[in-house]
C-alpha cells in the first residue's frame, strides 16, 4: 500500500510542487498528521503557506479525485466554506510526480466547533443543507455508491475471506451481519443518493473567527443518503438525540428538502460504518504504521469486542421506534 512513498523525500517534494504550481518555495516541507495520504505544509518565497496532499497510490485514481474536486469546487462556486483545491499550471487541480497524485490546498486553519446552544445545531443544519444543495447539482459516477448491496456486502465478504477470525467468530459475525443487511436493504428501497461529504463529523468541521464555520476533508465523498451527514453530527443515538435532529432539520430545509424516511436509516448507517471500519482496517494490517497504532487487532479480544458492538447495534436497530413505527421525530 505504500508504494512510492518511500521515496516522497522532501527535495522531490519541493521539485513536484515547484514544477506542478510553477512557483519557488522555500526548504519548509513540515508534514502534517494524515494516516492513509501524505501532507505537507510548504511556503512560497512571497510568504503564502500551501498545504500538498500526495495519494495513497491505488486508494483513488484519477478520476475519482476529479469528482471529489468537482464537488468542493461546486461548493466553493456557490459561495460554501470549504478548503478548495488550487489550479495548477497544466490547468487541472490534479498533478503527478513519478507515479504519485497530488494536488494543491491553500493553507487554512480553525478549531473545532463548540456546540452549546440551539443556533450551534442550526448552523451545522444550515451548512449541511448547503452542501447537499450544492452536490444535487450532478453525480459522481467514479464515486462508492452507499447502498449495503454495493459497500456494506462487499466488505463482509472481504472479512470473512480473509481468515481474519477463529471459525466460531466467523459464524457469529455472518449471523449478525446478514440480520443487519437484510433489514438495510428493506430500509434503502427508494431513497435516493446523491453526492454527500461522506464523513461529516464534527473534527471536519472547524470554526474561523470571524468567518464562521468551514467543512474540511472531503477525501471520503460517496453518493449516498443525506442523512449519512446529520447521524455522524449527533451527540449519541438516534433515540437519544431526537432534538439535536430535529434542530438540525429545521436548518437544513432552509436550503434543502429532507426526506423523512431517511430517518429510518441512522442505526442502520451506523452498523454499517463499523462494517466499514473493521474491512477498512482489514486491507492495512500489513503496513507498519497501522501495526503500532492497532496492536491488538485482529487477535481474539478485539473480534469479542467487536462482535460485542454489532450485536449490540443489531438490537439497538430493532429496538428504534421510528423502524417499528415508520414515524418521525417531529
Amino acid at each position: 500500500m505504500n508504494a512510492g512513498f518511500e521515496n516522497l523525500t522532501p527535495d522531490r517534494i519541493l521539485d513536484a510542487i515547484e514544477m506542478g504550481m510553477d512557483c519557488q518555495l522555500t526548504g519548509l516541507t513540515a508534514p502534517l498528521p494524515s494516516y492513509i495520504n501524505r501532507v505537507y505544509e510548504l511556503q512560497t518565497v512571497e510568504g503564502e503557506r500551501l498545504v500538498a496532499k500526495f495519494y495513497r497510490p491505488g486508494r483513488w485514481g484519477r478520476a475519482a479525485l476529479q469528482d471529489e474536486h468537482d464537488f468542493v469546487l461546486d461548493c466553493a462556486a456557490d459561495e460554501i466554506p470549504v478548503v478548495a483545491p488550487l489550479e495548477l499550471a497544466t490547468g487541472t487541480t490534479i498533478g503527478e510526480y513519478e507515479g504519485i497524485l497530488y494536488s494543491v490546498f491553500p493553507k487554512k486553519s480553525g478549531r473545532e466547533m463548540e456546540l452549546h446552544e440551539d443556533e450551534g445545531w442550526l448552523r451545522l443544519g444550515r451548512l449541511v443543507g448547503r452542501i447537499h444543495l450544492a452536490g444535487a447539482q450532478r453525480d459522481a459516477g467514479n464515486r462508492l455508491r452507499m447502498h449495503p448491496e454495493t459497500t456494506t456486502l462487499p466488505e463482509i465478504d472481504l472479512l470473512l475471506s480473509g481468515g481474519f477470525m477463529s471459525p466460531h467468530q466467523a459464524g457469529r459475525f455472518r449471523d449478525v451481519t446478514n440480520r443487519i443487511v437484510e433489514i438495510a436493504i428493506r430500509e434503502f428501497d427508494g431513497i435516493e443518493l446523491q453526492r454527500i461529504h461522506g464523513d461529516c463529523h464534527r473534527a471536519n468541521i472547524l470554526e474561523r473567527p470571524d468567518e464562521g464555520l468551514m467543512v474540511i476533508d472531503f477525501d471520503d465523498m460517496v453518493m449516498g443518503p443525506a442523512v449519512q451527514d446529520i447521524w455522524l453530527l449527533l451527540p449519541g443515538h438516534a433515540n437519544t438525540t431526537r432534538h439535536e435532529i430535529n434542530l438540525i432539520l429545521e436548518g437544513y430545509e432552509q436550503f434543502m428538502e429532507f426526506d423523512d424516511r431517511q430517518l429510518r436509516l441512522i442505526e442502520l448507517l451506523r452498523a454499517m460504518r463499523i462494517i466499514y471500519f473493521l474491512s477498512w482496517c482489514s486491507t492495512q494490517v500489513d503496513d507498519f504504521k497501522f501495526q503500532s497504532n492497532f496492536p491488538d487487532w485482529g487477535s481474539e479480544m478485539f473480534w469479542q469486542r467487536e462482535l460485542a458492538d454489532l450485536e449490540h447495534q443489531y438490537h439497538a436497530i430493532l429496538n428504534d421506534e421510528r423502524l417499528k413505527s415508520g414515524g418521525n421525530f417531529c
